[in-house]
């Protein structure tokens, strides 16, 4: 007997496998047609590029686009050497365009290395390395010209072209941060402490023979050219030091501009594990806990700080300015004093003294004021009034013979005379004031 249901499933079989022999036969007809016209996309796009019609090759581009993920790799590695190319010369008038080419660059290298192919790196090498040539003039010559909402941008775009090149991105940070951008700055500066960045580089340099100096050299290249000469003995080969720490220490310092205390302190803290020598490092972090009214934390950190460099008068100098921001006036002119006495000549110690020491003036312009009635008390307040003005005198006379050219220095000599009643001496140092302005 005819069994029917056996015919019937037999004949939709040979039904379906006719369908998926025609879905596959129209599949591979529309590849067909995405291939060829990703191809004349290419094409156009290609001699877009040769006429140096770069907004027609964008366009082009544009078109094959959201087909070449799917395309074979021969046609991938020519499109992204066609958008690479097409816009470094795009970002001349728009610097935007930047980080399109760079990311395009990326994948045909990544592309080509995979391949064992060097088809279109070998023609792209030159692009990406005269375009990074460019960018990096730009930066520089924005970060020179203080410029640096430019030079933030410039900078890191360098360094978005050529990932080796990471002093770049210490570059773009620094422009970020005296760009007052914050954010940008502490995410740039972030990469470099992720990154393990050190900026160690290496100095080469030798004796000239002929002078006895110390020169050094631009490159490895003329230092080893010159070791074939007579002309220089001594050669040797200096790594500079580390800025590991420097970076960290950065980080601090835009945490403290965002107003973060505690991530701050925690910045610098690591930068100490570093570099747990470094005295700028314990006073920026005792300068942090102050912040926090933390004070015997900033009381152990100064001694610390004393301990390591007893003899710098700068840290002294600090201490003091610290100190007299926090409301302690007697232990500011200590540390002034003692800079004073590690430096005789450094004139801001004798001013931040003298200003400090100016300091109890106001207490007594206050009684003044409170005995206009009283005229015996009021002239015995004005007599100390004087002899703190005669106390003070010397220390800004110093700072004036130091530098005799600074005129805060001058106008404040020439009111302490008038108010100490110094007749001659006010009118010397008003002849002074008056040619100085």
């Amino acid at each position: 007997m005819i069994n029917f249901a056996q015919i019937l499933k037999i004949s939709l079989n040979l039904r379906k496998r006719k369908m998926k022999k025609q879905v596959l036969v129209l599949l591979a007809m529309i590849l067909s047609v995405a291939t060829f016209a990703q191809k004349n996309e290419l094409k156009a796009a290609d001699k877009a590029v040769k006429n140096q019609d770069y907004a027609s090759a964008k366009s082009s581009l544009t078109q094959a686009e959201p087909l070449i993920a799917n395309a074979d790799e021969k046609l991938q590695t020519k499109y992204y050497y066609l958008k690479a190319v097409t816009y470094t010369n795009l970002a001349k008038a728009d610097p935007s365009a930047y980080g399109v080419a760079a990311d395009s660059y990326d994948k045909l290298f990544a592309l080509e290395k995979d391949m064992g192919k060097t088809t279109y790196t070998v023609k792209a090498e030159p692009e990406l390395n005269a375009m990074i040539s460019e960018v990096s003039k730009k930066g520089i010559a924005s970060y020179q010209n203080k410029d640096y909402k430019a030079a933030k941008s410039e900078l890191y775009q360098v360094y978005n072209l050529s990932k080796k090149d990471t002093a770049f991105l210490e570059y773009a940070a620094n422009s970020a941060y005296l760009d007052k951008d914050y954010d940008a700055a502490l995410d740039y500066f972030t990469k470099l402490k992720d990154l393990g960045y050190t900026g160690i580089t290496i100095d080469y340099t030798a004796k000239n023979t002929e002078t006895g100096k110390v020169e050094k050299f631009d490159s490895k290249q003329q230092y080893d050219l010159m070791k074939k000469s007579k002309t220089h003995t001594d050669f040797k080969e200096n790594p500079t030091e580390s800025k590991r720490a420097s970076v960290i220490k950065n980080i601090a310092y835009v945490h403290i501009e965002k107003g973060d205390v505690e991530e701050a302190i925690n910045a610098v803290q690591n930068a100490r594990k570093i570099a747990p020598k470094d005295v700028s490092l314990i006073m920026t972090e005792a300068n942090l806990h102050i912040k926090l009214d933390q004070k015997e934390e900033f009381a152990k950190l100064m001694n610390e700080a004393i301990a390591l460099d007893p003899t710098n008068h700068i840290l002294y100098y600090n201490l003091g300015v610290i100190s007299a921001e926090n409301g302690d006036i007697e232990k500011a002119k200590e540390y002034y004093r003692k800079a004073i006495e590690l430096n005789p000549d450094y004139i801001d110690a004798y001013i931040n003294l003298g200003s400090a020491m100016l300091e109890g003036d106001k207490a007594l312009v206050e009684e003044m004021n409170n005995n206009l009635n009283n005229f015996d008390k009021y002239d015995e307040i004005k007599a100390r009034q004087v002899d703190l003005y005669k106390e003070v005198i010397p220390v800004y006379e110093k700072a004036y013979e130091i530098k005799p050219d600074d005129l805060d220095t001058v106008r404040t000599l020439m009111s302490l005379y008038e108010n100490a009643e110094m007749d001659d001496k006010f009118t010397e140092m008003r002849k002074i004031y008056e040619a100085m302005k």
